[in-house]
C-alpha cells in the first residue's frame, strides 16, 4: 500500500530492534514524474507505508543507512534525475537541482539536509552512496557524483555535519548512477570498499585504494554487503550476479551458479539438437545446446561465439557454423575465429548506431543479410561488401516528449537527437518486402527491395515510441505485427499493433494484457495462423485469435523482463533480461487448442513426434549437484490431456503398437515406490532419484511422459546408474526400447476411451538401420522375457525350499530327512546367487548356471 507506483526501489532498511519497522527508498519513475518517490516508513512489517521524506515529483531517494548504535538516526540520499527517451552520449542520466543528503534523529518523522563540504547543485551534485562505520558511527563515508574534480569519496567525522573530499580518482568514486555502492568494515573504520567497474578497497580511510575485485572491461559492481558478525564474509552484486567471499576477499564464489544472464535477443540454428544463441549484458555472447547428450545442460554444452555483448545474432541458414553479430562480426564457430565485416570499419560519424542493432537473414534468399544503423544495409557476399538500400528512416524533427518535463533544459544535446532502425523484418512471402521500425517511433515498408520506402507508422505512435520488434507474417505478405515499447515515454502499458494491408491501417491488439508491463516482442507461430506470443517487461502471453485477445502463458517462468521470443519446431524459447533462457517444450497443444476443445469434458491432444534419444550418454561419474545445470527436455513421448473435472474412477493410459498390442499401461491408481524403501535398498542420497510419475485424474491440463520403453522386467537387483542426474535418475533395469514406428496413445476416463496416433522416430544422428533396430529389440525383449521367466522360476524354487525347510524340521532324523535335505541341495543349486561381474571370471572359475545368475545375466544384456 502506497508504494504500488514507485517502480524503482533503491534501498530497504529493517530496524534491527523492531522487524515491523521498515524504511524504503523509492527512486520513482525513471522516465517521468510521479508522487510515489522519496523515503517511506512502515510500522506494520510492510503492510502499509507512510511517506516521510519527499521533495517533489522529480526527486527520488537513492540510498539509506542507519546509525548502527541508534536506529532512530537515519541517513537518506535524495536524487533528482531522469533517464532520457534517447541514449545520452555520456551514458548518464539528466540531472536538475534537488539531490542531497538528509538526516533524521527521530525515526524518520523529521529531516534536515547535510550540506557542509559537499558539492552543490551548481557543482552538478548527482547520486550519492553512503555508509556509516559500525565501530565508529560518527564516521560516515559517501561516494559522490559531481562535476570533474569534485566527484569522489567524501568522509565525515561528525555524523554528517561536515564533509571533506578524501579521494577524487574517477575510477573509484562518483563514476555515475549505476555504481555508487560503498561499505565500511564492521571492525575497522579505516577499511572501506567502493563498487565501480572494479570494486576497490582502502585501508587508510579512503586516501588510497587498490583494486579488490574486477576484470578488464569492467564487471560493473553495484552493491557491497559485509557481515557485521563475521567481517570476513563479503557479498558483491554485479551485472552478472552475486559473489561471496568468506575469507575477506582472498577467494570468491562464482556467479555461474545463478541463472542471471541478461539477454537482448534469442535465435536458433537448424542443427539437431538445435542450439540457442544470445548476446548478454557484461558476459559476452553464448551458444547452448537445447538438449544435452549427457542428461542435463551444463558448461559442457555452452561455448563462446565471439559476438559483442549487445544485440542480435544471425546464423547463416546455409552453414550453421557461420554466425553474424551486432557491431558487426562474422564468426566461424568451430575454430572461434571472427572477422569484422561492418559497413563502416571505423566509425567516423557517417552513420548512427546504438547498443543493439538488427542483423537478420532473408528467410527467402539465404545469401541475403541485412544490418541496420540509421539506414538499412544489405550484403549478399557474407559481409565482404555492403549496399545501402534505404535513406535515413528516423524522425528528422519532433517535439521534446512531455515526460522529460523539468529535465529538458538540462539535456546536454538540447533535444537534438536522432534515432536508429531498431527492428527489421524481411517478409516470409515476398523477397522484396521488408519492414523497418525505428527507436524514435516510425515504421516503414519497402516492396521493391529498398528502391522506395513508404512511411506506414500507426498514428498512435509518438516520438521515441520504440519499435522493439516487427514480425512479418508467415502466411500473408500484407500482415505484420509490431511490439512498441513506450517505457521511455513513461508508459508501462503494452502496445502491440497488427496490419493486414501492408501498413495502410493498424489495429492495436492488447486486450487481456494488463497495464504495468511495456511490450518488448511479438511473434507469430509459423505452424498455426493466428497463434501469437508476446513478451512484456514482466510476463509472456498467448493469443489464439490473431491478437484480438490475450491470456498469460507464465507457468513456472519467473516474472522478469521478456526481451525476445523464438519458435523452433515445437518449442517456444524466451530470452529474459536477468533470468537467462527458458524453453517451453512441445507447444503442440496450443496449436490444437480451439473453442470446441475448451467445451469438452475430456480431451487427449495429438502428440508430437517422439524422438528416441538416449537418456544419458555419459558412461561414468556424474557431475555433483552443486554444478549448475539446466534441465533437458523430456526423454520420451509427451502425452497431453485435459480433464474438465476430477475423474470419478481410475484414469488409464495405454500405449499400443501398430498391431494393437499393449506396449505400456499406466493408471492413476499406480502407487509410487516410497523414498524410504528406495533409501533402504540403495547406498545413495535420495536427491539423485527421479520421482515416479503418476497419471493424474485431477481437473485441468496434464502432461505425462512415456519413456519409450516397455515395462521393466522382474529383476533380482535394481540400481541407479553411475551416470546419474540429480533429481532425474531412473531406476534400472528399464524395459526394452521400442522400435521406431507407429503407435497409439489410448486414454480411458470413466469407461470412455480417447485415442491419438503417436509416431516414434529415431535420433536422426543414429544411422542404424531399421532392420538392426528390430534385432536389438528382439535381443532386449528376449532378455526381458528371460528375466521374467527366471524370476518366476526363482519364486517357485524359493517357495519349494521354504516348504522343504518346514517339512525337514518336522521329519527329524532318518531317510525322509536325508531325502528332504538332498532335494533342498538340488533346489539351492537351481536358486544360486547373484555374483559381482566387475572383474569378469570369479576366483573359483565359472560357476554353474542357476536362476539367480541367469536373471542377472539377462539384465546385463539390457
Amino acid at each position: 500500500q502506497n508504494l504500488r507506483d514507485a517502480q524503482q526501489i533503491t534501498a530497504i532498511l529493517v530496524d534491527p530492534k523492531d522487524p515491523n519497522r521498515v524504511f524504503v527508498a523509492a527512486e520513482g519513475h525513471p522516465y517521468g514524474s510521479n508522487a510515489e518517490r522519496g523515503v517511506f516508513r512502515s510500522t506494520d512489517g510492510g503492510q502499509s507505508f507512510q511517506k516521510v521524506l519527499y521533495k517533489n515529483e522529480n526527486t527520488g531517494a537513492a540510498d539509506l543507512a542507519f546509525d548502527p548504535t541508534n536506529p532512530q538516526t537515519i541517513y537518506a540520499v535524495l536524487w533528482a534525475a531522469r533517464v532520457a527517451p534517447w541514449e545520452v552520449r555520456s551514458g548518464g542520466s539528466i540531472y536538475i537541482a534537488g539531490s542531497g543528503l538528509f538526516k533524521s534523529t527521530d525515526g524518520g518523522s523529521t529531516w534536515r539536509p547535510l550540506t557542509k563540504g559537499l558539492p552543490t547543485a551548481a557543482e552538478e551534485l548527482g547520486r550519492m552512496g553512503i555508509a556509516v562505520a559500525p565501530s565508529q558511527p560518527n564516521r560516515i563515508y559517501a561516494s559522490v557524483e559531481a562535476k570533474r574534480g569534485l566527484a569522489g569519496i567524501y568522509r565525515s567525522e561528525d555524523a554528517g555535519e561536515s564533509w571533506k573530499q578524501v579521494n577524487s580518482d574517477g575510477r573509484i568514486g562518483g563514476r555515475g548512477p549505476g555504481a555508487m555502492g560503498i561499505a565500511v568494515a564492521p571492525d575497522n573504520p579505516e577499511v572501506i570498499y567502493v563498487a565501480n567497474t572494479t570494486t576497490w578497497k582502502s585501508t587508510d580511510a579512503g586516501k588510497t585504494f587498490v583494486g579488490f575485485k574486477g576484470a578488464p572491461g569492467g564487471d560493473d559492481y553495484q552493491r557491497i554487503w559485509i557481515s557485521a558478525e563475521h567481517p570476513q564474509i563479503i557479498a558483491l552484486s554485479s551485472d552478472q550476479g552475486a559473489v561471496i567471499s568468506v575469507n575477506g576477499g582472498e577467494t570468491w564464489s562464482s556467479w555461474y551458479n545463478q541463472p542471471t544472464a541478461q539477454f537482448y535477443h534469442v535465435t536458433t540454428d537448424n542443427r539437431f539438437p538445435y542450439w540457442v544463441y544470445g548476446a548478454q549484458q557484461e558476459s559476452g555472447s553464448v551458444a547452448t545446446l537445447s538438449r544435452s547428450d549427457y542428461g542435463e545442460i551444463t558448461f559442457r554444452d555452452w561455448h563462446l561465439i565471439g559476438i559483442f555483448e549487445y544485440g542480435y545474432i544471425a546464423i547463416d541458414p546455409l552453414d550453421p557454423n557461420i554466425l553474424y553479430g551486432d557491431w558487426l562480426t562474422r564468426t566461424k564457430q568451430d575454430i572461434g575465429e571472427y572477422a569484422k565485416v561492418t559497413p563502416e570499419p571505423i566509425r567516423r560519424g557517417e552513420y548512427r548506431y546504438t547498443r543493439t542493432l538488427p542483423v537478420v537473414f532473408s528467410p527467402l534468399e539465404p545469401h541475403t543479410l541485412y544490418f541496420a544503423a540509421n539506414v538499412l544495409f544489405k550484403t549478399t557476399d557474407t559481409g565482404n561488401s555492403w549496399q545501402v538500400i534505404s535513406p535515413d528512416l528516423t524522425r528528422e524533427t519532433y517535439e521534446i516528449p512531455a515526460n522529460l518535463g523539468a529535465f529538458a533544459a538540462s539535456d546536454p544535446e538540447k533535444g537534438k537527437h536522432r534515432g536508429v532502425i531498431y527492428a527489421v523484418a524481411p517478409s516470409f512471402k515476398e523477397a522484396n518486402t521488408i519492414w523497418a521500425g525505428t527507436d524514435d517511433g516510425l515504421i516503414h515498408i519497402t516492396r521493391d527491395g529498398g528502391k522506395s520506402w513508404q512511411n506506414v507508422t500507426p498514428p498512435q505512435l509518438k516520438p521515441w515510441s520504440k519499435a522493439s520488434t516487427i514480425e512479418a507474417s508467415h502466411f500473408d505478405a500484407g500482415t505484420a505485427y509490431a511490439a512498441i515499447n513506450s517505457f521511455r515515454l513513461d508508459d508501462l502499458r503494452a502496445h502491440i499493433y497488427r496490419t493486414r494491408d501492408f501498413g495502410k491501417t493498424w489495429t492495436e491488439i492488447t486486450h487481456g494484457i494488463p497495464d504495468g508491463g511495456a511490450s518488448n516482442v511479438v511473434r507469430e507461430d509459423p505452424a498455426r495462423k493466428g497463434l501469437l506470443f508476446a513478451g512484456t517487461e514482466g510476463a509472456v502471453y498467448v493469443s489464439f485469435n490473431d491478437g484480438d485477445d490475450w491470456q498469460p502463458l507464465q507457468l513456472n517462468l519467473p516474472h522478469t523482463s521478456m526481451r525476445d521470443i523464438a519458435v523452433h519446431g515445437d518449442d517456444l524459447i524466451v530470452a529474459t533480461h536477468g533470468r537467462s533462457f527458458w524453453v517451453l517444450d512441445d507447444l503442440t497443444p496450443l496449436r490444437q487448442m480451439n473453442a470446441d476443445i475448451a467445451k469438452e469434458t475430456v480431451h487427449l491432444f495429438a502428440p508430437q513426434e517422439a524422438i528416441r534419444f538416449r537418456w544419458n550418454r555419459n558412461p561414468d561419474t556424474p557431475l555433483p549437484p552443486e554444478v549448475p545445470a539446466g534441465k533437458n527436455p523430456p526423454d520420451g513421448a509427451i502425452i497431453d490431456y485435459y480433464l474438465a473435472s476430477a475423474a470419478k474412477g481410475p484414469v488409464t493410459l495405454e500405449i499400443l503398437d501398430d498391431q494393437q498390442r499393449c506396449v505400456r499401461r499406466y493408471a492413476s491408481t499406480d502407487k509410487p515406490e516410497s523414498l524410504e524403501k528406495t533409501a533402504g535398498e540403495h547406498p545413495i542420497p535420495m536427491y539423485w532419484v527421479r520421482p515416479t510419475q503418476i497419471l493424474s485424474g485431477a481437473p485441468g491440463m496434464h502432461r505425462f511422459v512415456w519413456n519409450l520403453h516397455y515395462a521393466p522386467p522382474d529383476s533380482l537387483g535394481h540400481e541407479f546408474p553411475i551416470s546419474a542426474i540429480v533429481h532425474d535418475t531412473p531406476k534400472y533395469p528399464l524395459g526394452a526400447s521400442v522400435v521406431p514406428g507407429n503407435y497409439m496413445a489410448k486414454l480411458t476416463v470413466e469407461g470412455k476411451s480417447y485415442s491419438q496416433a503417436l509416431v516414434v522416430k529415431m535420433d536422426p544422428r543414429i544411422k542404424t538401420s531399421l532392420a538392426d533396430l528390430h534385432k536389438q529389440f528382439e535381443m532386449e525383449s528376449g532378455s526381458v522375457k528371460g528375466m521374467n521367466e527366471t524370476f518366476e522360476a526363482l519364486s517357485q524354487v524359493r517357495t519349494v525350499r521354504a516348504q522343504l525347510k518346514e517339512r525337514g524340521a518336522k521329519a527329524g532324523k532318518g531317510a525322509l530327512a536325508d531325502a528332504i535335505a538332498g532335494l533342498d541341495r538340488q533346489a539351492a543349486e537351481l536358486e544360486g546367487a547373484t555374483q559381482s561381474n566387475f572383474f569378469g571370471l570369479p576366483p573359483g572359475a565359472k560357476q554353474p548356471e542357476n536362476f539367480s545368475g541367469l536373471n542377472q545375466h539377462f539384465g546385463g544384456i539390457l
